[in-house]
């Protein structure tokens, strides 16, 4: 649950950001998110289905002014369900499936919104030496 994670090149990865509606906070949803990604993690993972794998990230309030061009502003409290995959196909297919929409379904009654955007794994690499 808590392992390191290795990507191989060419992996998709599917950024969620999740914000919750007021009042809710995250231990709230905790345990309806972690239901959400078992599922993906043990019916899509690997050849069942192109799952690679998945991380969950709250928003610690950092703004790097050395990394934000125009200016850092702040942002809103949210959360990041960050996924990596075969293929755009394979995420799509199992998140049309009736178990992952029923869970994440019970995550969306917490939200105020989500997105998810795809993105392809351009460049990877680790120091010299590692």
């Amino acid at each position: 649950m808590f392992d390191p994670i290795t990507l191989p090149f060419g992996a998709k990865m599917l950024f969620n950001t999740v914000k919750l509606k007021p009042g809710v906070k995250f231990e709230d949803v905790e345990l309806a998110v972690g239901e959400m990604c078992n599922v993906v993690k043990d019916t899509y993972g690997g050849d069942k289905g192109g799952f690679i794998a998945g991380q969950v990230f709250r928003f610690s309030g950092f703004v790097s002014d050395e990394g934000t061009l125009g200016g850092a502003t702040p942002a809103e409290e949210h959360y990041a369900i960050v996924t990596y995959w075969r293929s755009f196909e394979d995420h799509e297919r199992s998140h049309a499936d009736k178990t992952f929409t029923s869970k994440f379904e019970e995550v969306a009654k917490m939200c105020s919104e989500t997105k998810e955007l795809g993105y392809d794994m351009l460049w990877q690499g680790t120091p010299e030496g590692e």
